[in-house]
């Protein structure tokens, strides 16, 4: 299915096709690790062109003017490593991934080595590596860690610093949403994922942002 997967991502995500040279390199490493640690879900291997990089290629195009990111629990670097491949070569771009696992950022930097992606990664919990980059990043991201209202309350101070912040969710987003929007005088759009009909990228922002809140 993999064949199948790559042509679909490309034809959804036209940007993936400036860096499918990178993101083979990727694919082999991640083939490689996952048969020593769980980086994805098994069953998501043979399409990991359309469930993982085309979804996370979605993240960076929420935020095209942002150069410096921090994704949270990166895991095996979705969306956080993908977002640094399509900003290479952009100058001053850099994407801080934090990742508390030992092992997965290991992985993180294996990839990174042989992709050349601009990134630096924090082998640390998110309470401790994320103030410090409160007033450097422009955009923060996060992809199957937690409850929306946990995400906004973990990523407060930066977005009162003036971040935006894009997260991916799945078919509870209007749930979400709703629980979501008592934490802070932060703004919400939703949009659409074009890989999974039912899910939404959530954009959160401070009010001076914009000053509506748009709803798909």
């Amino acid at each position: 299915m993999s064949g199948a997967s790559r042509a679909a991502a490309l034809e959804l995500v036209p940007a993936l096709r400036k860096i499918e040279g990178e993101l083979s390199v990727y694919e082999q490493l991640l083939q490689r690790w996952q048969a020593k640690i769980n980086l994805v879900a098994p069953n998501t291997l043979g399409d990991v062109w359309l469930r993982h990089f085309a979804d996370s290629a979605q993240v960076a195009e929420c935020a095209p003017e942002a150069r410096i990111w921090a994704d949270i629990g990166s895991g095996a670097g979705f969306p956080g490593l993908v977002t640094a491949l399509l900003r290479k070569g952009v100058d001053g771009a850099l994407v801080h991934l934090i990742e508390s696992d030992q092992r997965k950022a290991a992985f993180l930097r294996a990839v990174s080595r042989e992709t050349g992606a601009p990134v630096e990664i924090h082998a640390e919990r998110i309470e401790k590596a994320l103030p410090p980059l409160a007033g450097k990043v422009e955009a923060i991201s996060a992809r199957a860690l937690a409850p929306l209202a946990r995400l906004v309350e973990m990523t407060r101070e930066p977005l009162e610093n003036g971040a935006k912040a894009v997260f991916l969710k799945g078919e509870e987003w209007r749930d979400e949403l709703t629980a979501a929007q008592p934490v802070g005088n932060f703004t919400y759009e939703t949009v659409q994922s074009r890989t999974h009909k039912r899910a939404r990228l959530i954009v959160v922002h401070s009010p001076s942002e914009a000053d509506f809140v748009r709803r798909k």
